[in-house]
C-alpha cells in the first residue's frame, strides 16, 4: 500500500466527495470546508498523480473516462474507512443517527422518541435533520427515512407508509365546506416546496387548479399547516404533517378520502450495520408508532 503515500487522504476526500456528489459546493458542504478549498485539495491530486480526474465546465466537474475508473474504488474505500472507525467506537457508541426530513421530525417523530426511549433505555437517537439524500453506506448517518418513489440501488430499503394528502383547514372555514365544489369560496394556502399538486386531489371531483382561489404561499410545509391552523385558509397536506393537528382539533379534514400521491416512506440502512439490533428495534418502534397514527391498510 506504498502508493497512498503518493496523494494525502483529505486530497482523495474532495474526489471522492465531488466525484458522488457531482457538485464542489455539496463537497465543500459535506466535508466542512469551502469550495475554493476543495477546488485546490483536487488540483494537487491531479498534480500528484500526473492524470487529470474531472473535465471542466462551466457548470461544474464532470469526471473523466480516468475519474470513472477510479471512482468507485474511492468510494467504496472511504465507505470501508468509515465503517472502520465506527466499528472502532462501537464500544462507547449507543447512538444511531437517523436522517430526516425536517418537517417528519417536527410534526411527527420528536413527539414520540420519549416512547422509544422508554422501551429502550440503552440506545440514544440523534436527529438529522435535512432535506439532503443521505447515503448511510458512506456517512456517519445509521439510517434514514426518506419519502419518495424507491427504492435506491446500493442501500438496504423498506416500505413504511404511503403517501396521501387531503385538504385540512381551521373548524371555522370547514362549516362553508359542505360539498368538494365550495373549495372555490376559500383561500387556498400553497406549499412553494411541494413535490405534488392539487390535480391529484381535484380531479376525483370533477375540479381543476382553475377553480382554486389565490391564497398565502410559504416556503415550509409546517408555516403552511400553522397557516391553516390560524384560519388563513385550505392546505392540501399528509397523514404525518397534520396527523397531530387533526387529533387536537386543531385543523379538521373537511371531506372525506384520502388520495395516494404514488410517493411513499421508506426505511433506509447500511448494507452492512454493527448496529443491526439497534436499527431494528427502531424499525419495529417506528412500524409500531405508524400503525397507531395511521390507517395502514
Amino acid at each position: 500500500m506504498r502508493n497512498l503515500n503518493l496523494v494525502p487522504l483529505n486530497g482523495l476526500r474532495a474526489v471522492e466527495a465531488v466525484g458522488r456528489l457531482g457538485s464542489l459546493k455539496a463537497a465543500a458542504v459535506e466535508l466542512g470546508v469551502t469550495v475554493g478549498a476543495v477546488s485546490q485539495q483536487i488540483q494537487k491530486v491531479e498534480q500528484q498523480l500526473g492524470s487529470e480526474i474531472f473535465i471542466r465546465h462551466p457548470k461544474g466537474l464532470v469526471v473523466n473516462c480516468v475519474g470513472e475508473l477510479v471512482m468507485p474504488h474511492l468510494t467504496a474505500g472511504m465507505a470501508e474507512l468509515s465503517m472502520a472507525l465506527a466499528r472502532a467506537t462501537e464500544s462507547r457508541n449507543n447512538t444511531l443517527v437517523v436522517s430526516v426530513a425536517p418537517v417528519f421530525a417536527a410534526k411527527w417523530l420528536v413527539w414520540r422518541l420519549k416512547k422509544f426511549y422508554d422501551a429502550n433505555p440503552s440506545i440514544r437517537i440523534r436527529v438529522d435533520a435535512t432535506t439532503a439524500l443521505v447515503d448511510p453506506n458512506t456517512s456517519d448517518v445509521d439510517m434514514c427515512i426518506r419519502v419518495g418513489n424507491g427504492p435506491w440501488p446500493g442501500q438496504r430499503t423498506s416500505k413504511l407508509l404511503d403517501q396521501r394528502i387531503f385538504p385540512v383547514c381551521s373548524p371555522a372555514i370547514a362549516e362553508v365546506l359542505i360539498r368538494p365544489e365550495k373549495i372555490r369560496t376559500v383561500p387556498v394556502i400553497r406549499d412553494a416546496g411541494a413535490l405534488f399538486d392539487w390535480e391529484i386531489w381535484l380531479k376525483p371531483f370533477g375540479l381543476t387548479s382553475a377553480d382554486l382561489c389565490e391564497g398565502p404561499t410559504f416556503s415550509d410545509a409546517s408555516l403552511c399547516l400553522d397557516a391553516a391552523v390560524a384560519g388563513q385558509g385550505i392546505f392540501l397536506a399528509w397523514e404525518t404533517l397534520a396527523n397531530d393537528a387533526l387529533v387536537a382539533g386543531r385543523v379538521v379534514a373537511p371531506f372525506e378520502g384520502r388520495f395516494s400521491t404514488g410517493a411513499a416512506y421508506w426505511f433506509i440502512t447500511r448494507n452492512h450495520s454493527f448496529k443491526a439490533r439497534e436499527t431494528a428495534a427502531f424499525e419495529r418502534w417506528l412500524r409500531s408508532e405508524m400503525a397507531l397514527s395511521f390507517d395502514m391498510a
